[in-house]
């Protein structure tokens, strides 16, 4: 007969029996699947390559005591996911209103908190103070209370108490019932659309419906007031859209009510990682290539403006952030957003948000923050997103020598060009320049494979604004070749940024400005020997980048040729 061990360790022996030993739940959940005839494979890390799988059967553990299963079921076309946590049984409903009680008799004023770890630790304290373990008491549906009048003690077993005080903690310091997606670090959004299943899209398995549902509209509802409560902005009747941001900065969007919704209340969360992806993460995964990351360090170590562009979900965000640590270790830099997802290893990092106000004239919006910013001189300025009329102070910005890094939706060069001229943002045709370079990125299904990936579908340097053509010229010196996956360079001898104004700022006469391109390939030789002693975490690249502006790129070079690391 075949056991939990011996089907679950294809991996590691000895993860999975510390797994099940400390979490009986997982032990019954599992025991149960493989009664059924079910093979599910346990791994501590998921790998990008699982990506290809046509069956899933998997089971990852996103920190004790959540595990996560991912399965595909015979006839659906989105694999199951499925989160194995403690639960209170149906049947001990009452033993919750007693536990509400006894807390109740001991939470007072002086349970005063001012964060998130704070408050975990006062809840803790409290449980530890009404419930108490008896190892006489066998199973998790047995329980003693002994009322006191001035206190209420709780008699459980171990298990019975970590239960309690993970349930207590996901509901009363967590987000209730999705909690174990927001500590899922493999998940990018979570979606739910009304009655039913939470559907969420995750970084290996894709779209995935999860087995976790609100089974009516009172559930939905009640469960949104309280979600939008914990962000600070209640929602109601009257204030139906609510946008926001999480605790863990993931960006969340609310729609209360069938006023607005034909299918009642709603809400998406967009997840963000703590760490950010790395550029050579990115070109690893061949969102560009190493020589594009190459070219953009140049771009930014000597302060041009360069605009990330693409259609949602294409991934701007995302090359923004893994991007910026190109930029000089010592810079000043100011960050402006609707909602904070902009990450600065810098030390001199100004953090600028946007402010929605109940009266009239109390909020602050990005188009104020970014005229402040002009007063602050800083090296350079990010904007999370530009939209509108802050379009006219960034371009305002960069005319007067501040270089702006943003992100900005459109397909296209020329799209990019029609939205600024254009009305609300109203960028004078000649001013187009002041913008140096474009990335233009999208989200593409791959022929070779057929999965959806991010790609750096060009690199572009804008010239400037011809009034007899009446055109705008650019050159596109980085494309993608959708055939075979490569990113192409089409510049060599012709980029106007790199000739004209980065081989000007570093001395080289006429006839050096080839040599130019000698540091951008020396520029790429580097990431890729970073890339190639596994130095790919985000702020070990970012060590390392502070590290070759210290030293050098030859001296940069011939360490990391022989194995060493810089930092």
């Amino acid at each position: 007969m075949e056991t939990i061990t011996n089907i679950l360790t294809q991996n590691d022996r000895a993860n999975i029996k510390d797994a099940l030993n400390k979490n009986p739940h997982l032990k019954q959940y599992v025991d149960k699947i493989i009664q059924e005839g079910r093979r599910p494979l346990y791994l501590e890390q998921l790998s990008r390559d699982m990506r290809y799988l046509k069956k899933v059967d998997v089971i990852y553990p996103v920190g004790d005591p959540i595990f996560i299963h991912i399965y595909t079921m015979e006839g659906e076309e989105r694999s199951v996911y499925h989160p194995i946590e403690p639960s209170i049984p149906e049947e001990l409903s009452d033993l919750r209103t007693i536990i509400e009680d006894a807390l109740g008799l001991v939470i007072d004023e002086s349970y005063d908190y001012e964060d998130e770890e704070e408050h975990k630790k006062l809840l803790f304290k409290a449980i530890d103070e009404v419930i108490k373990i008896d190892n006489s008491i066998k199973t998790l549906s047995e329980y003693k209370v002994v009322d006191k009048g001035t206190r209420i003690y709780i008699y459980l077993n171990e298990i019975g108490y970590n239960t309690i005080k993970y349930v207590l903690e996901k509901e009363k310091i967590g987000l209730g019932l999705i909690e174990p997606m927001i500590r899922d670090p493999y998940i990018e959004d979570i979606t739910c659309g009304g009655v039913g299943h939470i559907f969420i899209e995750h970084k290996i398995f894709g779209s995935c419906r999860s087995t976790l549902k609100f089974r009516n509209e009172d559930e939905l509802n009640e469960y949104i007031i309280k979600l939008s409560e914990r962000i600070g902005k209640p929602a109601s009747y009257r204030r139906p859209i609510i946008d926001g941001t999480l605790p863990d900065n993931s960006r969340i969007n609310i729609v209360y009510g069938r006023d607005v919704s034909i299918n009642g209340s709603n809400f998406t969360i967009r997840k963000f990682t703590a760490r950010p992806l790395s550029i050579i993460q990115l070109c690893l995964w061949n969102t560009m290539s190493f020589l594009e990351a190459a070219y953009i360090w140049m771009l930014l170590e000597n302060g041009l403006s360069l605009w990330v562009c693409g259609e949602t979900a294409s991934g701007k965000t995302t090359t923004l952030k893994a991007i910026i640590p190109f930029i000089k270790p010592n810079a000043k830099i100011v960050s402006i957003e609707d909602t904070p997802e902009v990450i600065c290893p810098h030390e001199n990092w100004t953090r600028e948000v946007t402010r929605e106000g109940e009266d009239e004239g109390s909020s602050v919006q990005m188009f104020d923050l970014l005229k402040a910013a002009l007063r602050q001189r800083p090296n350079y300025i990010i904007v999370g997103e530009i939209r509108g009329a802050e379009g006219s102070v960034a371009f305002q910005a960069m005319q007067t020598g501040h270089p702006v890094m943003a992100t900005f939706h459109a397909a296209s060069v020329e799209k990019l060009i029609q939205r600024l001229t254009g009305s609300p943002i109203d960028i004078p045709k000649t001013y187009i320049d002041n913008l140096n370079a474009v990335i233009i990125q999208s989200a593409v299904r791959l022929p070779q494979t057929g999965m959806v990936e991010r790609r750096v579908l060009s690199l572009n340097e804008i010239v400037g604004y011809d009034p007899i053509g009446n055109r705008f010229n650019f050159i596109e010196l980085f494309s993608w070749e959708a055939t075979d996956d490569t990113h192409i360079f089409r510049g060599e001898g012709m980029s106007y940024l790199l000739e004209e104004k980065i081989a000007t700022m570093k001395g080289l006469s006429l006839r050096e400005k080839r040599k130019i391109y000698d540091e951008l390939f020396l520029r790429r030789d580097i990431l890729k020997l970073m890339a190639e002693n596994n130095i790919i975490d985000y702020y070990d690249v970012w060590e390392h980048l502070k590290a070759i502006h210290q030293i050098g790129l030859e001296e940069a070079y011939n360490k990391l040729r022989r194995g060493m690391r810089l930092a």
